[in-house]
């Protein structure tokens, strides 16, 4: 009997750790693109289109047109800090990443960031900046 819940018990810390290190790297990957506001790493992650929403702009955009969006944002919006306040799961399997991005011109925004699995690819599907 305890064979079994030690096997168990390494089972599940063992697929627990595998599964978390994909999700671990790209939330990782994003959390540094919005620490440094690099807009060309951030749309690395994106999806082929993307949800996107930012003061004055909202819609649904493919990679390439969200990353010019998002890098004009971080132009006119210089980052001071980014802090990455909660990662979570959705029942469906999506991801979730709640963070706090302040602008060099006392701004804060709540960020918010859905993660979808698209071809074997952890990727952004939806990015918000919204103003506090």
């Amino acid at each position: 009997m305890k064979f079994h819940i030690l096997i168990l018990s390494f089972s599940f810390i063992f697929l627990a750790g595998f599964k978390s290190n994909g999700q671990d790297d790209i939330t990782s990957r994003i959390n540094k693109a919005l620490e440094i506001a690099d807009a060309s790493k951030l749309a690395s992650s994106f999806s082929s289109t993307i949800d996107l929403e930012i003061p004055g702009t909202d819609g649904n955009f493919s990679k390439n047109q969200a990353e010019i969006i998002v890098k004009d944002f971080f132009k006119k919006n210089p980052v001071k800090s980014y802090k990455s306040n909660h990662l979570g799961s959705s029942n469906d399997g999506s991801k979730y990443i709640i963070g706090t991005y302040s602008s060099s011109n006392n701004k804060t925004f709540r960020v918010y960031i859905l993660l979808k699995k698209r071809d074997e690819n952890i990727l952004i599907n939806q990015l918000q900046f919204e103003q506090e």
